[in-house]
This record gives structure tokens, C-alpha cells and sequence, in this order.
């Protein structure tokens, strides 16, 4: 069985201090307690020869989503890197494939697809748990692959729709949540 982990939109500015669309309702960093699972399962996926394919929001200045959220990765800005923690330790950057995405779905328009072929099982982590990693989550259910979804792993800006992006995965999607 070959596996692939995704890795969805752990960039600046989601997940660091600085990042436009970092800090929940509260002020409060959201992704902080999900990197270090994050970065525990690109270990293990790097360890074990999976695929490892990171999926990166990229949006140019005047994308239509800035209609409904602060402008945000911007391409070839800060907030559209990858946080330094994940940066670090892929070291030169020769490790994995990088997705580039200007929509929810890791899917539209992308090479995610033809990435995926040969693989059965895809293990996913990132942000945010009711955005993004929910319509790439259906998509890859959609396709018939297994799916697992780490519930530390994934976070998000609202946490009651993070827990109901999770049961929707799991309950409405077939999804397996860890």
C-alpha cells in the first residue's frame, strides 16, 4: 500500500505570529499546538519514503478571495512561505512535492491528481480543519482513497467549526480521524 501526507497551508500566515490569518477570535495563535504534530508526521512520512506533497495557498494581489478574507499568501511574499519550524526541518527544500493552490481545494487546477495516481492511503494534516483541509479532505474521499485525518494535526481560526468539520469528514465523508 503506498501512502502519501498532505500538508495543507502551513505557511506564515497562517500559523506564525506575524501572519495576516494566524489568530483566532480570541487573539490567540491557532495552529501553535497542531505544529508539533505536524512536524512529528512529516518525520514519520520522510522516515518511512511516503509521499510528501505540501499544499500551498498562492494567491496573486488581486486574487477574488480577498473579497472575504485579508489579502494572504500572496505569492512570493513571507505569509505564502512555509513557517520556519517546517522549513528547518526540511532542510534544502528537496523534500516533497510542493501543490500550488488559489482555491479551497488542494484539487482545482492543480497536478494533485496525477500526484496521487499510485497512492491508496493519504494521511492529512494542516489548516484550516473547515476550509481548506475539509474540501481537499472530500475531494480525496470523492476518489475513493483511505483517508486519516489528525485530529491534533489539522486547526482552525473558529474551533466549533473545526469540530464540525471533523464529524463531517469522519461521519459524512468516511474519513478516518486520529
Amino acid at each position: 500500500m503506498k501512502k502519501a501526507l498532505l500538508v495543507i497551508d502551513v505557511l506564515n500566515d497562517f500559523c506564525s505570529p506575524q501572519g495576516v490569518l494566524s489568530k483566532d477570535v480570541d487573539g490567540n495563535l491557532y495552529a501553535e499546538s497542531a505544529i508539533p504534530v505536524i512536524l512529528e508526521r512529516v518525520r514519520e512520512a520522510l522516515a518511512n519514503h511516503w509521499e510528501l506533497i505540501f499544499i500551498c495557498d498562492s494567491h496573486e494581489e488581486n486574487d477574488k478571495e480577498f473579497d472575504r478574507f485579508p489579502p494572504h499568501c500572496v505569492q512570493g511574499t513571507w505569509g505564502s512561505e512555509l513557517v520556519p519550524s517546517l522549513a528547518d526541518l526540511l532542510g534544502n527544500g528537496e523534500k516533497g512535492q510542493f501543490v500550488l493552490k488559489n482555491r479551497y481545494s488542494g484539487f482545482y487546477g492543480t497536478e494533485l491528481e496525477e500526484l496521487l495516481q499510485d497512492v491508496d492511503e493519504v494521511h492529512v494534516v494542516g489548516v484550516c480543519t473547515n476550509i481548506c483541509v475539509l474540501y481537499t479532505v472530500e475531494e480525496l474521499c470523492n476518489r475513493d482513497l483511505k483517508v486519516i485525518v489528525y485530529r491534533h494535526g489539522v486547526a482552525s481560526f473558529d474551533p466549533e467549526a473545526h469540530e464540525w468539520a471533523l464529524k463531517q469528514m469522519e461521519s459524512v465523508l468516511g474519513a478516518e480521524i486520529r
